[in-house]
C-alpha cells in the first residue's frame, strides 16, 4: 500500500468528511450482523472461517492500532487484546478457542475506539490520508469476509447475492499483442502489491466476454467434469478425490445465466482444460480490463464473482512492503493464486482494475468464478 495521497489543505474539513464515510461504513457493518443472535455471532460457523464476533473485535483493534496509536500517538485502548485480534498471532484455526469479547463487548469496543479516533482526526487531521483510507478499506474487506461466513452458514440477508443485470453478449475478444502499463499509478490510494506501475509485454490472446455461467458449469459437471481425470492437474485431482468434491450446491440452485461462484482454482483450471482453453494470466486480465474496442471494454459481467487467474501471487519488479510486510509479502512465493475483478460483496471503493486478491487453490468459500482465455 505504497500510495501517498496529497497533504490535506483543510485538515478539519477533510477529517469530518472521512469520519462521515467511516460512520457510513460502520453502520453497514453493524447492520450486517444486527439480525444475528449472540450464538450465531460467537460460534465457529465454518472451520476455515473466524467467528463473526472475532471480525468485529479485529476491526476495532486494527483501527485503534493504526489511527489512534500510530497516527495519533495514543497508547492502545485495550493492549491486552492485541494478540487476540492480530490476524497472524491468532490464526483462523485458533480463533474459535480464543477468549474473545462477547458481541455486546465487541460492539462497545468498536464504539470506544471510534470515539478516540474521532478526537484524533479532528485535532490532528488525516495527514497524507493513507492510514485512514487503509483502515476504511480494511473494514470493507472484512465485510466481504463476513459475508463469506454467512453464506457458508446459510445466513446471508434477504436479497443477497443480488442477480446481475445486463451481463452482455457472449463470445470472444481478441486482445492485440504489445506492451501496457500494469499496476497502480502514483496518484491516489493503492496497496503495496499493486506497485510499482511497470511495463509488461503481452502476446496476443483471446478472452471470453462473459464469465462462465451456472448453466455452463452444470453442463460440465453432468458431462463428467468431476470424473474425467485428463482434465485435472495432479494436485487438483488429489484434492478432489480426498474430499469427494463435486459442484458447489449454490451452482445447481443458482439462476442459469448468472456467473458461477464458489469455484476453487483447481476446479476453474479443470473447466478450462475441458473446454480447450485456459485461465488468463493476471497481466492478460488487467490488459483486457483496461482495453477498449470501439469504445467498450471486452470484459462484460465483471463484479459478480472474483475471477481466478493462472498467476501465482508475487511481487512486481521493484516491490516495497508498505506500511507492513504482513499485508502482502508473507503470502508471496507460495501456492496462492491471484483473483481479479471483485464480487457482488466487494465494495466499489475496494474493487479496481489493479486490485489483487489472492487465495489458496482449494478454497471456494470466496465468491469466485471463471473467465476463460485462449491463444489468439
Amino acid at each position: 500500500m505504497a500510495a501517498r495521497a496529497p497533504t490535506a489543505q483543510h485538515p478539519t474539513h477533510d477529517a469530518e468528511r472521512m469520519l462521515d464515510v467511516m460512520a457510513e461504513v460502520r453502520a453497514g457493518t453493524l447492520a450486517l450482523t444486527g439480525s444475528l443472535d449472540d450464538g450465531q455471532l460467537s460460534r465457529v460457523l465454518s472451520p476455515i472461517m473466524s467467528p463473526l464476533v472475532w471480525d468485529l473485535g479485529h476491526i476495532a483493534a486494527y483501527e485503534d492500532l493504526w489511527v489512534a496509536h500510530r497516527h495519533g500517538g495514543l497508547a492502545l485502548l485495550r493492549p491486552e487484546l492485541a494478540v487476540t485480534y492480530d490476524a497472524f498471532e491468532t490464526p483462523r484455526a485458533a480463533r474459535g478457542e480464543a477468549e474473545l469479547l462477547d458481541p455486546q463487548q465487541a460492539r462497545a469496543y468498536l464504539a470506544d475506539v471510534r470515539e478516540r479516533v474521532t478526537a484524533v482526526l479532528l485535532e490532528q487531521g488525516l495527514g497524507d490520508g493513507v492510514i485512514c483510507e487503509m483502515v476504511l478499506r480494511h473494514e470493507l474487506q472484512h465485510r466481504e469476509t463476513m459475508r463469506q461466513t454467512l453464506a457458508i452458514a446459510g445466513l446471508l440477508p434477504a436479497g443477497e447475492p443480488p442477480s446481475p443485470v445486463g451481463l452482455g453478449v457472449a463470445g470472444w475478444s481478441v486482445i492485440a499483442a504489445g506492451p501496457f502499463m500494469m499496476g497502480a499509478g502514483e496518484e491516489g490510494f493503492s496497496y503495496d502489491n499493486e506497485r510499482p506501475r511497470h511495463e509488461v509485454d503481452v502476446d496476443a490472446f483471446s478472452i471470453a466476454r462473459l464469465p462462465v455461467s451456472n448453466a455452463s458449469w452444470m453442463h460440465f459437471s453432468e458431462g463428467g467434469g468431476y470424473v474425467r481425470r485428463e482434465w485435472w492437474s495432479d494436485e487438483g485431482w488429489a484434492w478432489k478425490e480426498q474430499f469427494d468434491i463435486t459442484h458447489h450446491p449454490d451452482v445447481a440452485g443458482g439462476e442459469p445465466d448468472v456467473p458461477v461462484s464458489h469455484v476453487s482454482w483447481f476446479e476453474a483450471d479443470a473447466f478450462a482444460r475441458a473446454h480447450g482453453a485456459r485461465l488468463p494470466s493476471e497481466a492478460e486480465w488487467e490488459k483486457a480490463a483496461t482495453w477498449t474496442q470501439g469504445g467498450r471494454t471486452p470484459l462484460a459481467g465483471t463484479g459478480h464473482a472474483w475471477e481466478w487467474t493462472a498467476s501465482r501471487f508475487g511481487p512486481y519488479p521493484g516491490f516495497r512492503a508498505h506500511p507492513y510486510k504482513e499485508y502482502s509479502e508473507v503470502f508471496f512465493g507460495g501456492d496462492y493464486r491471484v483473483l481479479r475483478g471483485g464480487s457482488w460483496a466487494t465494495h466499489p471503493r475496494v474493487a479496481s482494475t489493479t486490485f489483487r486478491n489472492w487465495d489458496l487453490p482449494q478454497r471456494r468459500q470466496i465468491f469466485a468464478g471463471v473467465r476463460l482465455a485462449r491463444e489468439a
